[in-house]
C-alpha cells in the first residue's frame, strides 16, 4: 500500500477552548506514530499543565517551550513559577528561547529609523496564512527546543502552537536547527482551526 488513513481534525474556532482536544490528539499520534516527545507552546504553563494531564502514563515526553523573559514587559517572565515547579517535578523539560522567526529582526522591522520586513518575518508570515498561527509557533517552538537540545533532530516529533493562547494546532515535524532552518520537514497536520 502506497498511502495511509490518518484523522485530521478541524476546530470550528482557533483558541483556549480547543486545548483538551488538542492535547488528545497530540497523543493519541504520537503513539500511533510512535513518537517519543511532544513539544508545546506555553506562555503560562497552562496549557502544558493540560498536556501534562493528557500525556500521563503515556511514557512520552513532554517539551515546554516558552518566552524570554521580558518578552512582554521589561525583566519579567510571563511562566508562572507555581506551574514551571509542577511541570519539572513531573518530568517536563521547561525551554526557554527568542523566537527564532522574529526575535532580532522584529526590532528592525518596527523601527522608524529602518523599517521594511525581513525574509524571517516573511517565512513567518507564510506559515500564518497557508496554514495556521499555531502552525507557525509550532514550527519555532520545535526549532528552539532542537537548538537547546531538549529534542534530537534525528526523531519525528508532535508539535503543538496555538493562536494567541491556549493550543489549537497539532502537527509532526521532523526537526532541524535553527541553522538548517532548510532541514525541518512539517509531515502532518493533526489538528487546527479552520476559522482564523
Amino acid at each position: 500500500m502506497s498511502f495511509v488513513t490518518r484523522n485530521t481534525y478541524y476546530f470550528d474556532n482557533p483558541g483556549p477552548a480547543n486545548t483538551g482536544d488538542a492535547a488528545r490528539f497530540a497523543v493519541e499520534r504520537a503513539k500511533e506514530l510512535g513518537v517519543r516527545s511532544i513539544v508545546v507552546a506555553s506562555t503560562t504553563g497552562a496549557s502544558a499543565l493540560e498536556f501534562e494531564k493528557a500525556m500521563k502514563g503515556s511514557g512520552l515526553s513532554l517539551v515546554v517551550v516558552t518566552h524570554v523573559v521580558g518578552f512582554a514587559e521589561p525583566g519579567v517572565w510571563q511562566f508562572s513559577e507555581e506551574n514551571a515547579a509542577t511541570l519539572r517535578a513531573n518530568g517536563a523539560k521547561i525551554v526557554v528561547g527568542t523566537h527564532v522567526l522574529s526575535g532580532l529582526e522584529r526590532t528592525f522591522s518596527r523601527s522608524a529609523k529602518v523599517g521594511g520586513g525581513s525574509r524571517t518575518e516573511a517565512v513567518a508570515e507564510a506559515l500564518r496564512r497557508v496554514v495556521a498561527v499555531g502552525l507557525k509557533v509550532a514550527v519555532e517552538c520545535t526549532l528552539i527546543a532542537a537548538d537547546q537540545g531538549a529534542i534530537p533532530v534525528d526523531e519525528e516529533v508532535v508539535a503543538v502552537g496555538g493562536t494567541a493562547s491556549g493550543a489549537d494546532t497539532v502537527c509532526v515535524i521532523r526537526p532541524s536547527h535553527t541553522s538548517a532552518f532548510f532541514d525541518l520537514q512539517v509531515r502532518e497536520i493533526v489538528a487546527m482551526p479552520r476559522n482564523r
